[in-house]
């Protein structure tokens, strides 16, 4: 069973249905007890981190997630969920994050030309792989995942698994122990993303 976690932040019903979909039992929650007893859990995440890190550190989510990633539970972040895995970002002010993954966000608008790249990014875009990962043992390099962001994560090449161009290198998805994050939406990426989803619900 995979916990989605409920924290007032996040594109839930997708989710749900991405999960359903390829036949996982699921269920949305803000409860530790059933998240603990999970097989494994989801971080998801829409909005501005600042937003949704004070609103994970106030729930208690923040405290279960690392409880859960301490006792080795596999966890996925995706897109502001990945985001939170970092150490801090510099989205509006500076914020602290969950630190599971070393490193921080930043502007992509710091990085590219404005006028030939908008921001944010938003549409299709190849998986450059970086180093072999079980969540990618169902798709190929190459494969097109969607993104919606605007602030990407930087200085954490140890955790790095694929990158997409943008201008840039731009991290698209990382891994630290059983922790995984995802810049872009799984399941807003059809039959890629579900083959990743489904990798995910095979760990253990």
């Amino acid at each position: 069973m995979t916990a989605v976690i409920d924290y007032g932040v996040g594109n839930l019903f997708s989710l749900k249905s991405s999960f359903a979909y390829i036949g996982e039992e699921v269920v949305v929650t803000n409860d530790k007890d059933v998240i603990m007893s999970a097989d494994r859990i989801v971080l998801p995440g829409v909005g501005a981190f600042g937003d949704a890190a004070k609103k994970l550190f106030e729930s208690g989510m923040a405290d279960v997630l690392k409880e859960a990633a301490a006792k080795g539970k596999p966890i996925l972040g995706i897109c502001l969920g990945m985001q939170l895995l970092f150490e801090k970002s510099y989205e509006y002010g500076e914020h602290q994050g969950l630190g599971f993954i070393k490193g921080s966000v930043k502007p992509i608008a710091d990085r590219v030309d404005t006028s030939v790249y908008k921001i944010p990014q938003i549409g299709w875009n190849a998986l450059r792989f970086t180093k072999p990962s079980p969540l990618f043992k169902y798709i190929n390099e190459g494969d097109h995942v969607y993104f919606v962001h605007s602030y990407y994560g930087d200085d954490c090449e140890e955790s790095l698994l694929a990158t997409t161009e943008y201008g840039f290198d731009v991290t698209a998805a990382v891994s630290s122990g059983t922790v995984y994050g995802t810049q872009f939406h799984p399941e807003k990426s059809g039959d890629v993303g579900m083959k990743i989803l489904k990798a995910f619900c095979e760990m253990k």
